[in-house]
């Protein structure tokens, strides 16, 4: 299994993690094509510099006429409505749930009321989305960390000067292994506690690794430490190699395994129309697949068995979900192997607009193309047109997609 190590002795920001992960090989075209399928106004700048002599990444987001502060519905809002890929659209936004959950918390306001001040610019979302789409992209399976140096002495925040970790950044550290290191000042963000917590599997030290990629990502300061955040990219020595797979596996599918787990539960007592928001509060915690199945339970009685596919780092709140969702008094877990294509998503031109299209390929070339249903949906509504004929237009635009990879090699999240 791939794994992701992050050495956190300065701490964790959201553009930390971007520089980290575009240090460790995600290219920054896809951070520009990721920001671009968020659709909003800000301007994302990557440069190489360096922290006391340590070569490092630096990212930043800048926007154009910044609001004091924007609403947490509003974040929301710009993230549904973006091209993002449904399942880091889903976990992002989580995230800033969770982010606004907090504030919530700490200022005594309803969620809806929320104003994020200090998290509330673009830059919260580019980093939150961001962080996401390059751990999936580097096919990261399992993110280990070390210990977290949160600094110390006082920090300015909207309301005031406070003591470092600031209040929304402490509601992040429950469970979570800090210290306090020789640099004043705040080194733990909220917006980077609350990534840590939703990318981390484990804490502790280097685990074994067969170093790939060692992905380096500097902080806005420069105090009398480096402040920076590396990421190692490799192999765990202890998980099973590709090459060690069945062969009829390989053949299948020969692009690789990642390791999931699927958790399931069977229910013959709830009310059906409680379904579908089940099923929507999954996705937004981050689970993969969701499927609902049918099944005939004791004493003859017609059920349901709710099975939910997900990240290893993810399956405590999605058992949490299931438990509070549902009726289900148990739920059963298994880990699981995943084959996975490649996949990308490329914008062709219809005589309706653009459309995003799925782009699954191994080496070989691309096997399948699938345009993404809502986007055609839209684009129906729009025109007043049957949605078939808008599905049909985007297959064709497609159809120049399905040739081999040797001729036809694009990066990820391309535009045609």
């Amino acid at each position: 299994m791939r794994i992701g190590y992050l050495d956190c002795a300065s701490g964790a920001s959201g553009d930390m993690l971007l520089g980290a992960l575009l240090g460790a090989g995600w290219p920054e075209a896809a951070l520009q094509e990721v920001v671009s399928a968020l659709g909003v106004p800000v301007r994302v700048t990557v440069s190489r510099t360096e922290r006391r002599g340590v070569p490092a990444m630096r990212v930043e987001v800048a926007e154009d006429d910044p609001p004091h502060a924007r609403a947490y519905p509003r974040l929301q809002e710009l993230l549904a409505g973006s091209r993002v890929e449904v399942s880091v659209r889903a976990r992002a936004g989580a995230v800033l749930r969770r982010l606004a959950e907090v504030e919530s918390q700490v200022h005594g306001v309803p969620l809806e009321q929320v104003h994020l001040h200090e998290l509330g610019g673009l830059d919260t979302l580019v980093d939150v989305v961001g962080v996401l789409a390059g751990v999936t992209a580097l096919n990261i399976g399992r993110v280990v960390a070390s210990p977290v140096n949160v600094g110390r002495g006082w920090v300015p925040i909207q309301h005031g000067v406070v003591p470092v970790p600031a209040p929304a950044t402490q509601v992040f550290l429950e469970g979570m292994p800090v210290y306090a290191g020789e640099v004043e000042g705040e080194l733990l963000t909220p917006t980077g506690a609350a990534l840590l917590r939703a990318v981390v599997a484990e804490w502790g030290v280097l685990p074994p690794m067969r170093v790939e990629r060692i992905g380096t990502g500097a902080g806005r300061a420069d105090p009398a430490r480096a402040n920076v955040l590396r990421l190692f990219v490799g192999e765990a020595l202890d998980a099973p190699r590709e090459n060690d797979l069945p062969a009829v596996t390989q053949v299948a599918a020969p692009l690789g395994a990642e390791r999931l787990v699927v958790l399931e539960t069977s229910i013959d007592d709830m009310n059906p129309q409680v379904y579908p928001h089940v099923t929507a509060r999954l996705f937004e915690a981050g689970a993969l697949d969701v499927a609902i199945l049918p099944a005939v339970m004791k004493k003859g009685r017609p059920g349901q068995v709710l099975r939910v596919l997900t990240a290893p780092e993810q399956a405590r709140a999605i058992c949490g979900i299931l438990f509070a969702e549902t009726t289900t008094l148990g739920v059963r877990t298994h880990d699981v192997t995943r084959l996975a294509l490649r996949r990308r998503t490329v914008d062709v031109e219809t005589e309706y607009g653009p459309v995003p299209v799925k782009v699954a390929s191994d080496d070989d070339g691309v096997l399948n193309v699938a345009p993404e249903f809502e986007a055609c949906r839209t684009l129906a509504q729009q025109h007043g047109v049957p949605l078939k004929r808008v599905l049909a237009a985007a297959q064709r635009a497609s159809a120049t997609l399905l040739v081999p990879a040797s001729l036809h090699r694009r990066d990820a999240h391309t535009s045609i």
